[in-house]
């Protein structure tokens, strides 16, 4: 969560007010014990600080046995030492976390947390009797006074935090049954730990630091590479039923947005950015950009390969990544990343051999990828471009199938398919209305027969383009074959349908046609006036069926307007 500078430095300014002082003043109330080598609290800050740094990975959740060793500390140089020692543990479980520089005041307000309910756990366990005369063993009272001690602890750990998140971040803690649960289950599992440790340094000094330190230290270490291999194996499962789903997706668009969203999930992200080389493999443009798994908008200038962290990879052909801002910052020409991101991976993606695209992750902690998230992004970037791949070639196969290689208009197949579903709405009551326009051009054969084939192409084409720009979305268009035009428009009654046909006669004949003449050797450009005939017919006035629409829209454009004398709108039933 993001905190006001005022209330980091207010952090800063308590810790230097408070906790030197209180340290003093514990140590002045409760002096440290004489029981234990003084020597060996340097022993106890070596073991403690390594056993933060390696938590065991319990159903995902951190546990570290460091409350185990401050409760043999405690119970052998009192509360003063205690709440030195775990001062050190809790600055070794912040440094694991890798915070950005903005997030150091957690260093002292854990500094501050930790000094309270240490403080107030010990004065619990000394007010109900407790004691450090263990001369003669420990026996059942001691036992419950320990155990009154780890409730303690665990009960004032959990409200200090409560109250410290509400001071800081104005947002109260819902307390999780299960979670609760866990830390007060893994603080009384840890209790026999430090009971062991305090009873074998009493009889065995120093070298039972060592010995339970050892222990402890390789259980941690065995159960950290379990679990990371664990985390692995469930990536990699998660990875391969991902590129199952993505390799599905026959849009472009839904490959994107699915590989964003599902890598987001598997790898942690502040910024992910997906770009594409193009332009004789100079620059880059963005497919898609998104911060915390949000995919948002976002315009940024294509980017030379040439130039910062791009051209770094174009060199080594290899993933990169950074671990820090100060091992990218000198790249100033590439990114203008924002000022919270320190770790970066960059991941490049060759097919055959060629740099084609670019998938960059960033993260606001330091050290945040390791080579495991470099491999696994490196099989999902491999999943997203045969994805890609899949879909355009799915989709350029669809638009060929679908559209005149010509006018690039849809073609009379697909325009059946969409009048058919029109009239089931039609009939289903979806729609009121439903109008066609047939469209035919004028004397096009003597276009042809003056100024070439090509010419009429030219013709063709550009028609198709004013028709296309003026009915948009509103409708469908399509060519119907040779120099004839269809156009299908859902919700459009015989009046309103009559007026738009107006408008694209008009439209057609006060604007002349440009061509090149192919029947001299220069190819000359020349403008040509064109009209065009069209007939309409609308259902269900003029028709019950798509054939019925077709035939009767196709009468009106014979009867009513070519053989009326051309350049006219005739509607079939008018």
């Amino acid at each position: 969560m993001i905190i006001s500078s005022k209330i980091r430095v207010a952090i800063y300014v308590i810790w230097f007010l408070f906790i030197p002082a209180s340290l003093v003043g514990t140590f002045h109330v409760f002096p440290p014990l004489s029981s234990g080598n003084t020597w060996d609290i340097p022993a106890f800050l070596v073991l403690i600080s390594v056993l933060a740094l390696m938590p065991i990975m319990i159903n995902n959740i951190p546990i570290t046995v460091v409350q185990g060793v401050s409760l043999a500390v405690f119970l052998v140089y009192g509360l003063a030492i205690e709440i030195v020692v775990t001062q050190v543990a809790f600055m070794f479980i912040i440094i694991r976390l890798r915070l950005a520089k903005k997030d150091w005041y957690r260093f002292p307000l854990n500094s501050i947390t930790s000094f309270i309910f240490c403080l107030l756990s010990g004065l619990v366990y000394y007010g109900v009797g407790g004691n450090h005369d263990f001369t003669s063993g420990i026996d059942a009272i001691d036992i419950l006074f320990i155990l009154i001690y780890q409730c303690s602890y665990f009960l004032f750990n959990q409200v200090v935090v409560i109250v410290a998140h509400w001071l800081i971040y104005g947002k109260k803690i819902e307390m999780k049954t299960k979670d609760a649960f866990w830390d007060g289950f893994t603080s009384l599992m840890i209790m026999p730990i430090g009971i062991i440790l305090f009873v074998l340094y009493i009889e065995m000094g120093s070298l039972a630091i060592l010995l339970v330190g050892a222990a402890l230290v390789s259980l941690a270490f065995i159960m950290k590479q379990y679990y990371f291999t664990k985390e692995i194996n469930r990536h990699l499962k998660k990875v391969s039923e991902f590129g199952h789903q993505l390799t599905q997706r026959l849009q472009v668009n839904e490959v994107l947005d699915l590989f964003i969203d599902g890598s987001s999930a598997i790898i942690p992200s502040k910024y992910t950015l997906v770009f594409e080389i193009f332009d004789e493999k100079e620059n880059a443009q963005i497919l898609r950009y998104a911060e915390n798994g949000t995919q948002i908008e976002k315009r940024i200038k294509p980017v030379s390969i040439k130039e910062g962290i791009y051209a770094t990879l174009f060199q080594l052909k290899k993933a990169k990544v950074f671990h820090s801002q100060k091992d990218w910052k000198y790249l100033s020409n590439y990114g203008n990343f924002p000022e919270d991101v320190e770790s970066i991976m960059a991941i490049p993606i060759f097919r055959n051999s060629v740099l084609v695209g670019e998938i960059i992750v960033t993260s606001s902690k330091k050290r945040a990828y390791g080579s495991h998230q470099t491999k696994i992004m490196d099989i999902l970037s491999s999943y997203l471009w045969v994805a890609l791949e899949n879909a355009r070639h799915y989709q350029e196969t669809k638009y060929s199938s679908e559209r005149c290689a010509l006018t690039h208009l849809y073609n009379f197949r697909y325009f059946e398919c969409v009048l058919h579903k029109e009239f089931e709405r039609l009939q289903n009551q979806s729609l009121n209305h439903l109008s066609l326009i047939l469209l035919d051009i004028d004397h096009f054969k003597s276009v042809n027969d003056t100024y070439g084939h090509q010419s009429g192409n030219e013709i063709l084409c550009e028609l198709a383009e004013r028709l296309d720009g003026i009915v948009g979305h509103s409708g469908t268009t399509a060519r119907y074959g040779g120099e004839e035009f269809v156009i299908l428009l859902p919700n459009v009654g015989k009046e309103e349908v009559y007026k738009f046909a107006e408008f694209i006669r008009l439209s057609i004949s006060n604007k002349p046609f440009t061509v090149h003449s192919d029947l001299n050797e220069s190819r000359r450009k020349e403008s040509i006036s064109i009209t065009a005939s069209i007939g309409v017919a609308t259902a269900p006035v003029d028709a019950e069926d798509a054939q019925s629409i077709i035939r009767h829209a196709d009468r009106a454009m014979y009867t009513g307007a070519k053989q009326a004398g051309r350049n006219k709108v005739a509607v079939y039933g008018g």
